[in-house]
């Protein structure tokens, strides 16, 4: 036999294969020769490494050191939440997260400055009106004010970052659904809002760029003008998807009439923004108690009649164009001036004053490292978030670290509302109501505001016909 023949002949594979074919071919009456099975036999496993199997099963428990009590615990998904009878559901018992607790933990090791990140991760398509909100918190407590220039440049953000989560939403759940095209063409616009927040910030999404006293730094050359001829083009997209599901005979069996809640059970379960203007209620923070410059822009508040995923809808396909509307005016009205206040306590120095004076450098380093310290005292305030209001409880004990932050997500509330809204609806329907209560809220679903993923994991290990929202999450 050839050498490289007799090499390849003893490789276990091609033992483990002459051994088959032995046992096939060969007369069934007639015994192997000893010297064939020894040659097709493989080596034994005693061999190889193996992990200590029995060492590594006491750490695979709930904890890392078990004991006679946590043995009995079990993962929340098993716990059940979803009961139904046949395909028509009973009872939704969404079980939350603690990955937002974990959050305002963490918050109080960190200094004002240094918490600001958090914000974006919350809700990562809501990521500049979540900075918006600890930023107008921590500038309370300061007393300070941002210059004009970066409280319109605060706004003409957060209408954008109010577009881009609807777009997710929207277009979401009508993948869900089965409506494929509109997710694909309202992308590429995303992308190019994406792009807008790069220019800025230097990140596509978790920018940090809303700061307490005003905003990181000022927006290139060029952008304004890039952003007004968007803002022109962007209208005719807002046209196309419509077509595509506003009269769709398809969407409106799928959304109307599904996931119907009244004006007095939205407020007893608390809703805010669309979950609560869609059941007819005209309640909007921007107009009720403005920030910044919102209350220097003209811009209609869309409400609903039925309270159904069909109004919520068209309610936020309303406020996409009325966030043009808000941008527009904005690119109109922006003045010069300083986009940081005008306080050396929170304001860090210029690059350039930093590069020339030594005090500068010494300033820099001081306020990025141990922060400033912000007055005794306590703050709710809240801004209109895309998905409703998101609110900041902050508590100051005089140092330069919160003693106190306390995080209102609208998602929280929204499911309170989950159980009377999909009880009596087939199985199949439920898919739609996520989509128009959690869907527009699915990030907070999984993200740190509100960590329901253990809803869905329930959803698609009970239910295969719900593998959707899991793919999309």
């Amino acid at each position: 036999m050839r050498p490289e023949l007799q090499d390849r002949a003893a490789s276990p594979t091609a033992l483990l294969r002459l051994e088959c074919h032995l046992s096939d071919v060969w007369p069934k009456h007639v015994a192997i020769p000893n010297t064939l099975t020894k040659l097709t036999r493989l080596p034994s496993r005693q061999k190889q490494w193996q992990p200590d199997v029995e060492w590594a099963e006491q750490y695979g428990g709930a904890v890392m050191y078990p004991s006679a009590i946590t043995d009995k615990w079990n993962p929340p998904p098993w716990n059940g939440f979803f009961n139904w009878t046949g395909e028509s559901v009973k009872k939704c018992d969404p079980h939350i997260g603690l990955l937002h607790r974990g959050t305002e933990k963490l918050i109080e090791y960190k200094t004002y400055l240094q918490a600001l990140p958090y914000f974006d991760r919350l809700d990562y398509v809501s990521m500049m009106c979540n900075e918006q909100a600890y930023s107008l918190a921590v500038e309370k407590l300061l007393n300070i004010q941002a210059p004009p220039r970066a409280q319109w440049i605060r706004v003409l953000y957060g209408e954008m970052t109010r577009i881009l989560n609807h777009i997710m939403g929207i277009t979401a759940h009508a993948l869900d659904i089965g409506a494929m095209t509109p997710f694909f063409w309202m992308f590429e616009e995303r992308e190019k809002m994406f792009e807008f927040y790069e220019r800025v910030s230097g990140a596509r999404m978790h920018a940090a760029y809303v700061r307490p006293g005003g905003v990181h730094q000022d927006m290139p050359l060029g952008l304004m003008d890039d952003i007004y001829e968007w803002c022109k083009n962007f209208s005719i997209r807002i046209d196309e998807v419509e077509e595509m599901l506003t009269n769709n005979r398809i969407w409106r069996n799928r959304t109307v009439d599904i996931g119907v809640i009244g004006a007095e059970d939205a407020l007893n379960c608390g809703f805010s923004g669309v979950m609560l203007r869609g059941s007819g209620i005209k309640w909007d923070l921007r107009k009720s108690q403005p920030y910044d410059k919102y209350d220097e822009v003209e811009f209609d508040v869309p409400v609903g009649s039925n309270g159904d995923c069909y109004d919520r809808y068209l309610c936020r396909v309303e406020e996409m164009r009325q966030s043009l509307r808000i941008m527009h005016q904005c690119l109109n009205k922006m003045p010069e001036g300083e986009i940081k206040v005008d306080d050396a306590k929170v304001a860090p120095p210029k690059r350039s004053e930093m590069k020339m004076s030594m005090e500068s450098l010494i300033h820099h380093f001081k306020l990025y490292t141990e922060g400033y310290q912000v007055p005794p005292g306590s703050t709710y305030t809240a801004v209109e978030a895309p998905k409703g209001e998101f609110g900041v409880y902050l508590v100051s004990d005089g140092s330069s670290r919160p003693y106190r932050c306390k995080i209102k997500a609208p998602g929280f509330a929204h499911l309170a509302g989950l159980d009377k809204m999909s009880k009596g609806h087939m199985l199949a329907d439920v898919v739609a109501i996520l989509g128009k209560i959690l869907l527009l809220l699915f990030i907070i679903i999984v993200v740190g505001s509100i960590d329901v993923i253990i809803v869905i994991i329930v959803i698609f290990d009970m239910y295969a016909n719900v593998i959707c929202i899991f793919n999309i999450i």
